[in-house]
């Protein structure tokens, strides 16, 4: 079996050196483990440090794409590669690399198609109270969302099987971690929490440069996701509410109407016909949305097919050297 780790970076030469320092070479259950740097268009260092380290693969993007588009990307090559377990980590070494093998042990016994690493948030000292708080909340709503029971839904910290690397796709720009649980949750996969330390904050976070923006980027994610995956019931209940408005306003005025009191309350009239309009054409919108849905996954179930064939042939023996500088989404072979 073969394990590749891979790291995201946008700028990180001052930390980066630290984070791989801290990787494993060897794993028990593994053959073969090797590093992937995903550069998401940096203008420092980075790549310098990335090849004095010993990382095996580095992928580039020529201009910065945000962390989500750069989680992708290296998913790709990883699969490409022919990585049976990716293990996705930060280049701020927030998270303890000691805690890989129980990380990816879920995984390798077929227990889970994706573990995430779940911090001690509680014990965190670099971690804000209203960030503990807003870490408990949001895990909580994508527990809902995703009918999973992960801890720590923000964790980037995670190990992911190759079947499910191959039926991930990420929408957001912003961020991965709350999307692809969602969408697992709704894909019926393994979804599990493993424990893992943190240590020592070196810089400040640079996807939560405030909590009003993350805590609104969150909400828009999630939003989005449950649009896209359970489109009928978000419709649906949408429609049901504003008929039931009008239903009950024109309830209302019919009641008025038999006590002889209508006249004056004309109004009430007009307000529950826009209402009951408005619920009918938004369920008319959840039915043709419920639709739209049922083409998307026909369309996943091709792009799974499509990963299938162009990265698990090229994984049992089709590559046999890739650069160590490859074009995004691009390998090259020989």
């Amino acid at each position: 079996m073969k394990l590749i780790i891979q790291i995201p970076c946008f700028n990180e030469e001052q930390t980066l050196a630290i984070a791989l320092a801290a990787l494993p070479r060897e794993l028990e259950g593994f053959d073969q483990v090797e590093w992937l740097v995903v550069d998401d268009g940096s203008r420092d260092g980075t790549v310098r440090v990335a090849r004095a380290a010993g990382v095996h693969h580095v992928v580039r993007h020529t201009r910065n794409q945000g962390l989500a588009r750069a989680f992708m990307t290296g998913l790709d090559a990883c699969l490409r590669l022919g990585a049976d377990v990716i293990v996705n980590t930060d280049a701020d070494n927030q998270y303890c690399a000691a805690d890989i093998p129980a990380l990816v042990r879920p995984v390798v016994d077929g227990r889970a198609d994706i573990a995430v690493g779940a911090r001690p948030i509680a014990v965190i000292d670099h971690f804000s109270p209203v960030k503990k708080l807003l870490q408990r909340l949001g895990s909580w709503v994508v527990r809902a969302a995703s009918q999973t029971s992960v801890a720590d839904a923000p964790s980037g910290f995670r190990a992911i099987s190759r079947q499910a690397a191959q039926k991930l796709m990420v929408f957001s720009d912003y961020t991965y971690t709350l999307e692809t649980l969602i969408q697992a949750g709704h894909k019926n996969m393994a979804v599990v929490s493993v424990p893992v330390r943190v240590n020592e904050d070196l810089r400040p976070s640079r996807l939560v440069r405030s909590t009003l923006s993350y805590v609104r980027r969150s909400v828009v994610t999630i939003l989005r996701i449950l649009v896209i995956y359970r489109p009928f019931r978000f419709f649906g209940w949408i429609g049901t509410v504003l008929f039931g408005a009008g239903f009950l306003v024109g309830a209302r005025y019919l009641w008025l109407l038999a006590g002889g009191d209508g006249r004056g309350h004309v109004q009430s009239l007009i307000l529950a016909g826009i209402l009951l309009g408005m619920g009918f054409q938004t369920w008319l919108i959840a039915f043709v949305a419920d639709l739209l849905a049922a083409n998307r996954k026909l369309m996943e179930d091709v792009r799974y097919k499509c990963q299938v064939l162009l990265s698990d042939e090229p994984a049992r023996g089709a590559v046999t050297e890739v650069s160590r500088e490859i074009p995004a989404r691009k390998l090259v072979r020989r």
